[in-house]
């Protein structure tokens, strides 16, 4: 490990176990669409992954998991959609989360607890962190009304520091540690503001699948791209 928490593996050549990984779980809408259903039937089945991919991640040894439920530029989007997905994500706390308890997921949400997030629902995350607390199986962050450069802005309100390290305290969740790997599905190859901080030294896969398609073989395959390079964090290999 070097100095900077979070920036390098005990591992950092080929065949090392991937530990963090952070995806971006897009294609829920052309999912929906080329099925003829409603958009919010494409996020209730990707709703539905994320939780067979979480249970994978345990599975896989994975320690830290954060999917993109929900950035700060998807209030644009259509009043219907926005409506439909704060109620799925009442639906999905409220069912979901004593399961995970049971099975020692610790759940953290991370991005800005304001308006326009309905009160209802930063009450119900407040209190699945509460139940969840304890746990130490995995780490899952659902990263929820973010956007990595406003986490960004908010830290530095109130950094008074000099140091890096000292930044990321000041991060919406300190204790999420910088990826190891970042998988994006359905043919897209940005960033789209996840994680901005965090993955300055992320390896990147991209997949073609919808994100209700990326299924257990895929994300084993994206792990597997990662074992096989080499990270060498501005350095150069011998």
């Amino acid at each position: 490990m070097t100095g900077e928490r979070g920036v390098a593996d005990d591992q950092d050549g080929p065949g090392r176990r991937v530990r963090r990984v952070a995806i971006i779980t897009d294609g829920n809408g052309r999912w929906a669409q080329q099925r003829g259903l409603d958009v919010t039937e494409g996020h209730r089945a990707g709703a539905e992954n994320v939780k067979a991919r979480l249970r994978d991640a345990v599975e896989l040894g994975i320690e830290q998991l954060a999917i993109y439920a929900f950035s700060t530029e998807n209030w644009g989007r259509s009043e219907g959609e926005v409506l439909g997905l704060m109620e799925l994500f009442r639906e999905y706390i409220a069912a979901e989360t004593p399961e995970l308890h049971e099975e020692g997921v610790r759940m953290r949400f991370i991005g800005r607890r304001s308006e326009p997030i309905p009160t209802d629902i930063v009450e119900q995350m407040e209190w699945a962190e509460r139940l969840t607390a304890g746990n130490d199986r995995i780490t899952f962050f659902i990263p929820f009304n973010y956007g990595g450069r406003a986490e960004i802005v908010d830290a530095a309100r109130s950094f008074t520091g000099t140091t890096e390290e000292e930044f990321r305290q000041h991060l919406y969740a300190p204790e999420l540690e910088d990826p190891d790997l970042v998988i994006r599905t359905s043919g897209e190859q940005r960033l789209s503001n996840y994680l901005l901080w965090q993955t300055a030294y992320s390896e990147f896969v991209f997949r073609d699948e919808l994100w209700p398609d990326f299924d257990r073989a895929a994300f084993e395959d994206s792990l597997a791209v990662f074992g096989a390079r080499q990270r060498r964090f501005g350095g150069r290999s011998a």
